[in-house]
């Protein structure tokens, strides 16, 4: 999923080499773009045209582009963060923007869908809603939303969205001491089919292992509870059950049928396990499940097991 732009953190980005991030603090290297000087000059923004134009002409059949996610959190204001150094009333003054870039967007008839994900407010009546929020819903060809809240806020959500009768995906989520976590919330992703992306997979340079409380009271050490992330710099995971339990959610169950003749029995292997199907699962060691011969001349087995894909599954005799 490719974002063009984004609302989050520092207001005033420059080109060429950036700054290091300060240690312990959450994304104190993220910019913006565009920033708020591009923001405040409408005459500006025709030049955004050519890069989304662009882009799309390029990639707009490619099918390794899912969905294109337009802008990110557009009028997320950042005032726990940059605060004063940001646009108070962002709404107001991207809402034009955001308008011009589904335009520009649609004249490129890409084959993937559109959309740009609400993050904030109540989303149950749609007189509630911001005039944003309304317009990003409505423009999008798949709701997106994001959400770093528990289970039951977060049914809240879905239930809301359900309504525009499109495919929901939640593009951002898992804030653990928030109570958005996997244990909580993929379950219930499942079961609804709701799409979900977390934030963060390895603690690196953006450092969303800390709180965005971190703007506040810096961390000189590592939290004991992980914001974001879910594997250390080395690959390993922070936690292992929590791995554990992802893989067992997002496997894919396989249903595998055999069919044989007696005929092709092997004399050398006498006994009725003369068949083995072999499931790779994508792990250095092949799980076996053997087959047993039920009679007759020609017979079915059927075989259950869990795999990641559909061409890992390796049959031998």
């Amino acid at each position: 999923i490719f974002v063009f732009f984004d609302s989050c953190w520092d207001p005033a980005p420059m080109s060429g080499k950036q700054r290091a991030p300060k240690l312990g603090l959450h994304n104190s290297g993220w910019v913006q773009s565009p920033g708020v000087a591009v923001l405040q000059d409408p005459k500006a923004w025709a030049e955004k045209k050519d890069y989304v134009q662009g882009i799309l002409n390029q990639f707009r059949r490619h099918h390794n582009i899912l969905a294109w996610d337009l802008w990110n959190e557009p009028d997320n204001n950042n005032a726990s963060s940059y605060g004063k150094l940001d646009i108070a009333n962002k709404q107001k003054v991207v809402l034009p923007l955001v308008k011009q870039v589904f335009a520009w967007a649609r004249e490129m008839k890409p084959q993937q869908p559109l959309t740009a994900a609400p993050w904030a407010g109540d989303w149950s009546d749609p007189e509630k809603m911001t005039r944003l929020d309304r317009y990003l819903f409505d423009a999008s060809d798949i709701i997106t939303f994001h959400r770093y809240e528990n289970l039951e806020h977060t049914k809240k959500s879905v239930e809301a969205l359900k309504r525009y009768g499109r495919p929901i995906l939640c593009t951002e989520f898992m804030a653990r001491p928030l109570g958005s976590t996997f244990e909580e919330l993929l379950p219930y992703f499942k079961e609804h089919k709701i799409g979900a992306t977390c934030w963060g997979f390895v603690s690196g340079k953006t450092q969303t292992i800390y709180p965005w409380d971190s703007w506040q009271k810096p961390y000189d050490a590592e939290p004991k509870v992980w914001f974001h992330d879910i594997l250390r710099s080395d690959g390993k995971p922070y936690d292992a059950k929590e791995v554990k339990f992802i893989k067992e959610m997002t496997g894919a169950n396989v249903e595998v049928h055999l069919r044989f003749s007696v005929n092709e029995i092997d004399p050398r292997k006498p006994g009725d396990s003369f068949v083995e199907c072999v499931i790779r699962n994508h792990s250095e060691k092949p799980v076996r499940v053997p087959a047993k011969y039920t009679g007759g001349y020609e017979s079915d087995l059927m075989l259950h097991a869990s795999s990641h894909g559909r061409d890992n599954i390796e049959y031998l005799r």
